[in-house]
Formats: C-alpha cells, structure tokens, sequence
C-alpha cells in the first residue's frame, strides 16, 4: 500500500438487508428450538468465490508545489455518492450478521477486524490528507479508497439442510498521497494519478 494510509472506519448504523428466505441451517430434529439455535451457533462454515475489489472514494484536486514545501494538506473531494453498508443474506439461524463477518475475517486471516454490521463508509467533505514528510516539489497526487470484500458460504450444523448465504463488507479504508513522478501500487491510486497528474508523468504512464 505504498503511499497510503488506512483510516479507522467511519461510525453510523445501517446494514444492508437481511434475506430470511433461504434455509436455515437446523439441529436434529428432536430438542427445543433454543437447543436447536444453539447446534447452529456451532456450525461450521464453507466459504467460496471471495472477491476482493478497491474503489477509489475521494480525489484531491491537480497538486502542484512551485517551490519546496515541508508540510501539505490535501482536500479529498467525495467521488460519487455510494454509502457502503456491510450486508449479510442467508443469516443462518441461531448466528448474527456480526458473527457470519467475523467468521470471514477468521478465514481471510486479516489482521484487523473486517467492518462490521454498525458500521457505515459514506461520502464526506471534510475529508483531508495531511503529509509532513520533507519537502514536497512538483506535482502530486491525493486519495482516498475502500477495500471491498465479499463470499459466497454454507453453513452446516447438525443433521439440518445447510444454509447458503453472501457477505459483503470492507477490510479497511484509507488515504494516499504521491508525487506524480512515482505510480501508486494500488488500483485507486493509479486512478486518482490518472485524472490529476500531468501527461506524461510516470503515475499517469503506468496504467
């Protein structure tokens, strides 16, 4: 991630909508229904077609410093107007949206938790990128972007039907910024370098 820096999730409270009509994972077929609840809170997990994407989600206006500069604040202006909202369907019964997430994040092995059903990412105008690196000369670049995943899984307890089901949440978000004579390694930074550097400059090159 060279150039950027993750960002601690945004705060809101909105998930996307939870299906209920796939089958439901259930227990035997004797027991009360909270016993039932319980086999199922204790099932396992079979996870398939992850997908991970990154979308660039805010851009700085064209950086141009005529003289060197040590310290810089970027404004990120929002691209676009998506509200990202972490989503389960097929809930199984007797687990939660939170609990599907954190068996993902389990299986991916991520090193921070992935973003959870209370959390919202959305669009923001008070969005900077502070650097304080040395001394800034030339032409730059500044972004911000979202690191998207999502799976398919079944989820299988007991001697029940398994229940199938889809996740779609983020592994983190975060901020760049670059001068226009080095590419970002990252989709949303060569994006940005795309629109905001010079013809010609390296970052505008390697696409």
């Amino acid at each position: 991630m060279r150039g950027r820096v993750r960002l601690t999730w945004a705060t809101g409270l909105v998930i996307g909508a939870l299906m209920t009509g796939l089958t439901a994972c259930t227990g035997d077929s004797g027991g009360s229904g909270e016993d039932k609840a319980e086999a199922c809170a204790d099932g396992t997990y079979a996870w398939s077609g992850v997908r991970r994407e990154q979308r660039l989600t805010a851009l700085s206006d064209p950086i141009r410093f005529k003289k060197k500069t040590a310290t810089y604040s970027a404004r990120l202006e929002p691209v676009g107007d998506t509200v990202y909202r972490p989503s389960v369907t097929g809930t199984p019964e007797g687990a939660d949206a939170a609990g599907v997430i954190k068996a993902l994040g389990k299986h991916l092995k991520v090193d921070e938790p992935l973003a959870g059903p209370s959390e919202t990412e959305r669009p923001r105008d008070d969005h900077y990128f502070e650097s304080a690196t040395g001394d800034h000369f030339g032409a730059y670049y500044s972004w911000a972007a979202i690191d998207l995943v999502e799976a398919d899984f079944t989820h299988t307890c007991g001697d029940g039907e398994p229940a199938k089901g889809h996740v779609r949440t983020w592994e983190g978000t975060g901020a760049g910024f670059l001068p226009c004579s080095m590419s970002s390694d990252e989709e949303a930074g060569r994006l940005a370098a795309e629109q905001t550097c010079p013809a010609g400059s390296e970052a505008a090159q390697d696409l």
